[in-house]
């Protein structure tokens, strides 16, 4: 088994776990966790929110370059703390173990496997669409989580591969419906004035804020790459490379995707349709064209599906190596070099999620936990930073440029979603505040329970 060296030289959670991931690895494992079923159904929440070309479109240049600040940040947090574990440990060493373990619970029983379920159904309903096969929606979700669940305890290169590939494959489904459209499309519907579809005001600040909320959540996954930096080659050079990179071509591929859907639709008629894909699709090829996109979609789902079995795993590990989950959750196949055992626990529930139907509610409170814990994880690197200044630290290899104001504007963008989240779904935003909250006396027990155990 290896061992894997953390910033201060010290034995970093993840023995065992070898570092097989390179540049492109990485930059899949980024797109991959962006590009996901939400490209294909949100852009008609933005146009049913602004109504003008210009703000549709700005709003996802917006999102597209907060999402790359993101990927700036966590790109110096990956570097300043190469583990296992990621965003899990940026919380445990700058702000507190607890508030760590916080993450960990609502990403195990909220963000991550509610996230799953809901894809895993989507892919389930293009899947059908496509085989005409007379077979309930869930019971494909479940075999697609169970197949995913076995190919990553194989160990991290298969599964990687098949994350790559599905990913590829959505890029290459959404580069031939911009084609189409370009050569065998109509009209262009885009309209550049007006520019706004109501007078300046703070009234077009919330609104455009409110556009920005699926947006935000469309560009969400970046950061689970950084689940996987101990297992990445050299990654203190790979690993913000792959972030920013990745970032990158996730923006070129969202930005070029709602221009072919506005200058096919119009804003009015982006906003009319759910399935902004398949309609502009049958628009230019017909019935072929739908089932086309609908192969795109199942594909892209399916790849989000691989990366996201493939990072989150990694936090649970390192929880059970901080002896604040169940311990055996931090054991290693010899022979794949992986968690098994916390890829097989988190499989199972997204299983449960998606058989129970309680997906579709858990969703509704994903976003606003979500955006939290990227505010909180944002506010790691101000407190990393100034102790590398007072410890007097060599500078790292990446910065974040413009650093302290873009992480400030980042932590203010996604605080302003939870804000939002909160105030359009109170419900469900404060059932999701009551499971992390639920958290703390489950890790002060374990705590406990594992101090009495270590004196005696």
């Amino acid at each position: 088994m290896t061992m894997i060296e953390n910033s201060e030289g010290q034995a970093a959670q993840g023995r065992g776990l070898e570092r097989r991931l390179g540049l492109f690895g990485t930059v899949m494992a980024v797109m991959g966790g962006i590009i996901g079923a939400g490209i294909f159904i949100n852009p008609y929440l933005v146009a049913d929110r602004v109504h003008t070309s210009a703000l549709i479109l700005g709003a996802w240049v917006a999102g597209g370059l907060i999402a790359l600040v993101g990927g700036f940040i966590y790109a110096e947090l990956a570097a300043r703390l190469p583990v296992v574990g990621g965003q899990y440990a940026y919380l445990r060493e700058a702000l507190h173990p607890a508030l760590a373990f916080l993450y960990g619970w609502v990403l195990l029983l909220v963000i991550q496997t509610g996230g799953m379920a809901a894809v895993a159904v989507t892919f389930a309903r293009y899947f059908l669409e496509l085989t005409q096969w007379q077979i309930n929606a869930s019971l494909v979700a479940a075999s697609a989580l169970a197949l995913l669940t076995v190919i990553n305890c194989l160990g991290v290169r298969a599964g990687s591969r098949v994350q790559s590939a599905m990913t590829l494959a959505a890029i290459a489904a959404i580069g031939l419906l911009e084609v189409f459209s370009f050569f065998r499309g109509g009209p262009s519907q885009i309209s550049w004035r007006p520019v706004l579809d109501q007078p300046v005001s703070m009234s077009l600040v919330f609104t455009f804020g409110a556009a920005m909320t699926p947006v935000l959540f469309a560009y969400g996954g970046w950061q689970t790459s950084s689940f996987l930096a101990g297992e990445v080659r050299d990654p203190r050079k790979t690993l913000p490379r792959g972030l920013v990179l990745g970032v990158l071509g996730v923006i070129a591929v969202y930005t070029s995707v709602n221009f072919v859907y506005v200058r096919a639709l119009g804003p009015a008629g982006l906003a009319g349709t759910m399935t902004p894909a398949s309609t502009v699709m049958r628009m230019l090829l017909g019935p072929r064209g739908g089932s086309l996109i609908a192969a795109g979609i199942a594909f892209s789902a399916f790849g989000f599906l691989g990366q996201s079995m493939l990072t989150a795993p990694r936090v649970y590990f390192a929880m059970a190596e901080d002896r604040v989950f169940f311990r055996g959750v931090a054991w290693i196949d010899p022979r794949t070099h992986v968690p098994v055992i916390a890829i097989l626990l988190q499989g199972v529930w997204a299983i449960v999620i998606a058989l129970t139907g309680t997906y579709a509610q858990v969703v509704n409170y994903v976003v606003a936990m979500d955006s939290l814990f990227f505010g909180l994880t944002a506010v790691c690197l101000l407190v990393l930073r100034r102790r590398a200044e007072q410890a007097g630290s060599p500078a790292i290899e990446f910065r974040v440029p413009g650093h302290p104001w873009t992480t400030l504007l980042f932590i203010a963008a996604e605080w302003i979603v939870v804000a939002s989240t909160f105030g359009h779904d109170p419900r469900h935003s404060l059932i999701g505040l009551g499971i992390a909250i639920a958290g703390l006396p489950a890790y002060y027990l374990w705590r406990a329970k594992n101090k009495g155990a270590t004196e005696t």
